[in-house]
């Protein structure tokens, strides 16, 4: 079963079983699966372009939980939470920032890297590596903070 049909049957489940929030998620979710679609005259998306799709989501909704939060409105922040949840099932799973750092001392010593003029040469592969597993963020400011750019 592709990504998009796994959403459809997961979006069926989430009616019947009257879970609104789930189901407005998922129904995003096959939006943004459909735009993708007619953008590329009605290819079927890949794996790759799926997990695209979902770290575009997920980074959407973490940032405005944020500023939610700096605006004071927990309400809203939680619904975000919950649409996160519901996004995440989809993802692989995320590295613990121990483990990014771990990736991130190994791809410094690959490339010989030194100082934060190096950066982009650590960052390249690195992302290539973690690609839907570790937040960007978090990468950069480990990266950041391992080459003295603090």
């Amino acid at each position: 079963m592709n990504f998009s049909e796994r959403i459809t049957q997961d979006l069926k489940t989430a009616m019947k079983q009257g879970d609104r929030q789930r189901l407005e998620t998922l129904r995003t979710l096959r939006a943004a699966i459909l735009e993708f679609e007619k953008e590329k005259a009605g290819n079927v998306v890949s794996d790759e372009d799926a997990l695209r799709i979902l770290t575009a989501a997920a980074k959407k909704r973490r940032e405005a939980i944020e500023q939610y939060r700096n605006a004071g409105r927990e309400d809203l922040a939680a619904a975000e939470e919950g649409e996160l949840a519901v996004i995440s099932e989809y993802l692989p799973t995320q590295l613990t920032e121990e483990e990014v750092e771990t990736a991130v001392r190994q791809a410094i010593e690959a490339a010989d890297a030194t100082d934060m003029s190096d950066m982009g040469r650590v960052m390249g592969p690195l992302m290539k590596q973690l690609k839907g597993r570790a937040d960007g963020a978090l990468v950069q400011s480990i990266v950041r903070r391992l080459l003295g750019g603090s």
